[in-house]
């Protein structure tokens, strides 16, 4: 066969285009499997705030926080964007300026999606959560003793 080579025939080499098609298929593994998740293990007990019903105090958050719309799409986005900081620990500030600040003050606002809202919690107190209906949200990834 001279002056012909069959490249097939090669094990493929770095920069081959292999290593960056199996880089594109990768994904990592989320550490909450759903927003819901998220909200119940994590940001409930890290973002605590004294929530008051309207005309005693500033900030409003309601247990049931799934039954607005408007919660669900940020608090999804809050979800994805600390998936992504927590891959760099050096995102996390980042992540809690640019994202939770934000999105937390628009929830927690008296004129936000639970400017209505009757649930109170104490200073110092986790935000108040009821659970969704079953089958609401993804799975869970954690298991209850992780918290």
């Amino acid at each position: 066969m001279s002056g012909t080579y069959d490249f097939d025939d090669e094990p493929d080499a770095p920069g081959s285009g292999e290593l960056e098609r199996e880089a594109e298929t990768f994904v990592p593994t989320l550490f909450y499997g759903s927003a819901d998740e998220f909200v119940r293990k994590q940001l409930r007990y890290k973002y605590r705030r004294q929530i008051t019903r309207p005309g005693r105090g500033n900030f409003r958050w309601r247990a049931a926080w799934w039954k607005s719309e408007e919660a669900i799409s940020r608090i999804e986005a809050l979800w994805r964007a600390w998936e992504k900081a927590r891959q760099d620990p050096a995102a996390m500030s980042d992540w809690w300026l640019t994202h939770c600040d934000r999105h937390m003050a628009v929830l927690l606002s008296s004129d936000g999606p639970y400017a209505g809202s009757e649930d109170e919690s104490k200073p110092g107190d986790p935000l108040p959560y009821t659970a969704p209906p079953a089958g609401y949200f993804a799975p869970d990834n954690q298991t209850d003793a992780l918290i």
